[in-house]
């Protein structure tokens, strides 16, 4: 077959590089672009600061952090659900003042409702008296102009109580927001999971060059190896954490560690729970460690 170039149009094959330029330029359709290798995290990198760890920690789900900075980020959350639960505490005393309100106002009308009752019976015949009276002042009208004008609410003590009728904070579709009562628990910032200090295991990288000092090496591409199988550690390479002494090993080596559930290094027994992968493949704008691809979605043409 022979060979086209890439603005060919002779070609019955609508090509991939065609496809794309025509969605850029028509401006329709979703557009995918794969982030770049500055756009990746490292393997060793804090989940919260993107910075190689320099004391290196990992939860149970895999998410690798720095000590300080996750301890931090563990601290803040706490005064932050301590500000919003005295926030949630304030409103539901509110409330409670209110209905308490509500109720006294309900048996003070009860009790009006009863009083008059009570003096209905003795004011009937003065009621019937005055019913005549009543219907003379409304026919002649001379006081009708200040029935009417009563009902205004800018009139006589009214103009007192509402100043001005379109201010916001005398309607009655002014409310506060109601705020839903706060989670006590501190949720991991990649998993969304309780997280708590105690839970979080030491990390153990082995380095290439043992007697090389963290400064050193922080700059190099490749900086740590597996204890076990002697292989560089890097973002390409699937690795795991043995909980017992934090050690990070290939999962190449794991696949031999479960044959006999033995620690490679102690001979201490293990547990699947003991073997912990690390998630990998992050990006330092992306909340998912597994997205790798960004997506900018534009109108999409319908036939």
């Amino acid at each position: 077959m022979t060979r086209h170039s890439r603005n060919c149009t002779a070609n019955s094959v609508y090509s991939y590089h065609e496809r794309k330029r025509d969605a850029e330029a028509s401006g329709y359709g979703a557009l995918k672009a794969r982030y770049g290798k500055d756009g990746v995290k490292d393997f060793d990198c804090c989940s919260l600061s993107l910075h190689p760890c320099k004391n290196p920690v990992i939860s149970r789900e895999g998410y690798l952090y720095d000590r300080v900075s996750i301890i931090e980020y563990i601290l803040t959350r706490k005064k932050e659900i301590k500000k919003k639960t005295a926030e949630f505490e304030k409103q539901c005393n509110k409330d409670k003042l209110e209905l308490e309100e509500l109720g006294a106002a309900e048996e003070r009308s009860m009790m009006e409702k009863f009083l008059k009752s009570e003096a209905s019976g003795a004011s009937a015949s003065m009621a019937a008296r005055a019913a005549p009276e009543a219907e003379a002042t409304i026919s002649t009208g001379t006081k009708r102009g200040t029935f009417v004008s009563s009902i205004s609410n800018m009139k006589g003590d009214l103009a007192k109580k509402l100043p001005s009728y379109w201010i916001p904070s005398l309607t009655p579709d002014n409310k506060q927001t109601r705020i839903n009562k706060p989670e006590q628990k501190v949720l991991c910032p990649m998993s969304d999971r309780p997280l708590r200090m105690k839970d979080l295991i030491t990390v153990k990288f082995t380095r290439l060059d043992p007697e090389a000092s963290f400064s050193s090496i922080e700059g190099h591409k490749e900086r740590y190896k597996c204890p076990m199988t002697g292989d560089v550690l890097r973002n390409t390479v699937p690795c795991a954490v043995l909980r017992q002494t934090g050690d990070v090993v290939t999962m190449e080596a794991v696949n031999f560690i479960k044959k006999d559930m033995k620690h490679p290094l102690t001979g201490q027994s293990l547990m699947e729970k003991d073997i912990i992968p690390m998630q990998r493949g992050g990006t330092g704008f992306a909340s998912a460690n597994a997205r790798l691809c960004g997506v900018k979605a534009r109108p999409v043409m319908q036939a």
